[in-house]
């Protein structure tokens, strides 16, 4: 039976993993030729064209101090964002009604089709992020909304330990 690259999950491919098992991507060999919206730079890990992923797209995010990003969604897509360093601030919402914050260690869910802007809270350090989401290739759709000028905060409330 020819190997075309495709094969059944019960044997291994003919160089026995090596290359098609588990990579390694240094930090330094981003690809930043991938979707972006002004004010944040995006750098792709682990995508289809990268190491064949076939379910998610990981890579990190820098916005510059005191920057903010244009409105966008990212279509049927889930993003998950942990804050590496520095203050993330996130509005959400029709209007970017919404807002709350994230710092060091935090992780932000992004569902499908939500309205949202990431804002550096900090004016003097760059906030560094490691983005995943749910496909492998980068969705990102840039919206012209007129935000409202003060946003509603919004605290997390988990939804498996409510207080009573």
């Amino acid at each position: 039976m020819p190997h075309d690259g495709h094969h059944s999950h019960d044997t291994p491919p003919d160089d026995g993993w090596k290359h098609t098992g588990v990579r390694v991507i240094p930090g330094d060999s981003l690809d930043t030729n991938t979707a972006q919206t002004p004010g944040m730079n995006r750098a792709a890990a682990i995508n289809f064209a990268r190491v064949g992923a076939q379910k998610i797209w990981a890579g990190t995010v820098h916005i510059h101090a005191n920057a903010k990003t244009g409105a966008h969604h990212h279509g049927a897509l889930e993003s998950v964002i942990y804050i590496v360093k520095g203050r993330a601030r996130m509005r959400w919402g029709e209007k970017l009604e919404f807002v709350a914050e994230a710092g060091p260690g935090d992780f932000i869910f992004v569902p499908p089709y939500v309205p949202h802007q990431e804002i550096n809270a900090s004016t003097e350090e760059t906030l560094e992020c490691v983005l995943v989401r749910s496909d492998n290739e980068a969705v990102v759709v840039n919206l012209d909304i007129e935000p409202v000028e003060k946003p509603e905060a919004v605290a997390w409330v988990d939804p498996i330990h409510k207080a009573p």
